[in-house]
């Protein structure tokens, strides 16, 4: 006889065969099971107001029962102690593993977990640890073929342009912004920018090092200079650069969108910001002396220029609410 669980193909049929009038003996056979494991089946998931069993209500029944079960099972809650402890030692950058060594060697008789159970912990209930954890693109990382995973993983988590809403293909509100770099001379220093879809409006910023954690840091910063209502959304390209954005939705509540590979035009007005840049940093030029003062100085120059497409206001005119477009 089978050992499994029911499944829930097998839970329709019984409901078919019993409502045309066989017995439990009769549906065991027809499914190799034993008699009384149908009878079972029956007693506990018959609905109360229909006094009949339905296959499809049995096996949701079935999956609360499962999940009430691994809940009463679990031993690491929020706000419980030993969660309390695991994190103080999470926010010492120790891994999972070394903070449960060390619990266990301080009090072998203390509750304790397996560190799989802390990181899933740490993403079910404390994403604002993952920060403190040495690989922080996955879950955690595997010793083989990590590589493939992660890019699947993080993949599949991107937001494609085309699930976007349309009121940010219109132009018709502000805060709905494009993202890009710009490549220094010496390839390692990039310029990072931000521009409004329908005002124009640019941020400029200097990344030294251009890692996805600075460029998190520096548009974490620079957006939360900008009122709620005016950051709705970023659309971004591909690169590396911007491999932090989940950790950037989630710390200003941001919707982040991704162009196709190799379809720049998806983002035209990243793009053309970015050619006007060049007329003050041609290509060739070397960010990595470029000082905080020259790029502001640069960015409030492309932002006070009368544009034609905005009725001859300048960007910041639009995005600061001076005046509006008709």
């Amino acid at each position: 006889m089978p050992k499994h669980h029911i499944m829930r193909e097998e839970r329709i049929k019984i409901e078919a065969w019993k409502d045309a009038g066989e017995t439990n003996g009769d549906i065991a056979k027809r499914l190799g099971r034993h008699r009384s494991s149908i009878g079972r089946e029956l007693r506990r998931n018959i609905v109360p107001g229909k006094k009949r069993y339905i296959g499809i209500a049995a096996d949701k029944e079935r999956i609360k029962r499962r999940a009430k079960v691994n809940e009463s099972l679990r031993k690491l809650l929020p706000d419980s102690a030993l969660a309390s402890e695991i994190e103080k030692g999470i926010k010492k950058y120790w891994s999972p593993e070394q903070v449960i060594g060390s619990m266990r060697l301080a009090n072998p008789t203390a509750p304790s977990v397996c560190p799989e159970t802390v990181y899933q912990y740490i993403y079910a209930y404390a994403p604002e640890l993952k920060k403190y954890l040495r690989c922080r693109k996955g879950k955690y990382r595997r010793r083989y073929g990590t590589k493939i995973r992660e890019k699947r993983r993080e993949e599949a988590s991107k937001k494609r342009i085309d699930t976007r809403p349309k009121v940010i293909d219109k132009r018709k509100r502000l805060g709905d912004f494009e993202g890009d770099t710009i490549v220094g001379k010496e390839k390692t220093v990039h310029i990072l920018t931000h521009v409004d879809r329908k005002s124009g409006y640019l941020l400029m910023d200097k990344l030294g090092c251009s890692t996805a954690d600075e460029a998190r840091r520096i548009t974490t910063d620079r957006f939360r200079k900008i009122p709620k209502k005016k950051r709705n959304s970023i659309t971004y390209d591909n690169g590396v650069t911007f491999a932090g954005h989940e950790q950037l939705e989630h710390d200003l509540k941001i919707n982040i969108y991704f162009a196709y590979p190799y379809h720049s035009w998806e983002r035209p007005t990243n793009e053309n910001t970015n050619g006007l840049i060049r007329q003050f940093l041609p290509k060739g030029s070397a960010f990595k002396n470029l000082t905080k003062i020259q790029i502001a100085r640069i960015e409030n120059k492309i932002n006070n220029r009368p544009r034609k497409r905005l009725g001859y206001h300048t960007p910041q005119e639009i995005f600061s609410g001076c005046c509006d477009l008709t």
